[in-house]
């Protein structure tokens, strides 16, 4: 058995992400995950691998999606918080997300003078547009807003604590979870006698490497892939800077990848959509190989 024990959306990619107790999940992923981007002036997308300042940026989405507020957790940055309404009518523009065109719809001029204050570049904030048809591949296809890949990230605290454990053998401090940014962790289950036969899958470091169908709540997602990390990781979320060579170093001693990089996590496209909350259980209902 596993729960979820923490649900966190991050409404504009590579910014600040915010937790939730309950959450709808759409064909897309959690409502309003990396659904805005900021780019550069010639549409490019901006990320913490360059701009780790983005860490530092906490958007707030209105309930009915309609506003958008940026607050900021450096205080000495001058950059007071701003709200502003999100517009899915104004002119598409054309942006770059690895190397791939898609559309965006520009926030305008006050969001874009937030951004390129507080990043020290010129910035602007784009949006996925309705008619989005961004198809995410893995061994589950399925529809993504401007995340990596595929919609959603699932991680297990077993996972982290294999991986802190590993690290502390060469000298170096444990890390949080959310170096590595997921959407659902999850964790050994508390409920007795409930749905699944699996046992306590959760208490397995990577167990979520192998699972192929998973339903939380009433929705339902199918595994795509195995998270590839980058270094991002090494991005402090607090601080909005890079601290050393962790995890990545440690990552590299014991999880490399067949096809190259290193992996922790795993990515879901979203099968069927529903409501997900903070305590529910998290139900395997198939199985497969670890390599994926």
């Amino acid at each position: 058995m596993a729960d979820v024990v923490d649900l966190i959306c991050y409404p504009i990619k590579g910014c600040a992400g915010t937790s939730m107790s309950d959450v709808l999940l759409t064909p897309a992923g959690l409502e309003h995950d990396r659904s805005f981007m900021v780019i550069s002036e010639d549409g490019v997308y901006r990320t913490q691998r360059r701009h780790p300042r983005l860490a530092l940026i906490r958007p707030t989405v209105s309930v009915d999606g309609s506003q958008l507020t940026l607050d900021s957790a450096d205080t000495t940055s001058g950059c007071g918080m701003v709200r502003f309404d999100v517009t899915t009518s104004a002119t598409r523009r054309s942006v770059d997300l690895f190397g791939a065109t898609f559309q965006g719809i520009d926030q305008g001029d006050e969001a874009a003078a937030w951004l390129s204050e507080f990043l020290g570049t010129l910035s602007r904030l784009v949006r996925v547009p309705p008619e989005h048809d961004r198809i995410a591949d893995g061994l589950t296809p399925g529809p993504s807003g401007y995340a990596d890949s595929s919609a959603v990230h699932l991680l297990s605290r077993s996972s982290l604590t294999l991986l802190n454990r590993r690290m502390a053998e060469r000298g170096a401090s444990p890390l949080p979870m959310n170096r590595f940014r997921p959407n659902i962790v999850v964790d050994s289950g508390l409920g007795q006698g409930r749905g699944s036969d699996c046992g306590d899958w959760a208490a397995e470091p990577h167990a979520e490497d192998r699972a192929r169908r998973i339903s939380i709540g009433g929705a339902e997602m199918g595994y795509a892939k195995l998270a590839v990390r980058c270094a991002v990781t090494l991005v402090d979320q607090e601080a909005g800077a890079r601290q050393g060579r962790e995890p990545l170093r440690t990552l590299a001693s014991y999880r490399r990848a067949a096809s190259g990089g290193v992996v922790f996590g795993a990515k879901f496209s979203v099968v069927r959509p529903g409501k997900l909350s903070v305590g529910d259980e998290v139900v395997i209902h198939e199985w497969g190989d670890a390599d994926g």
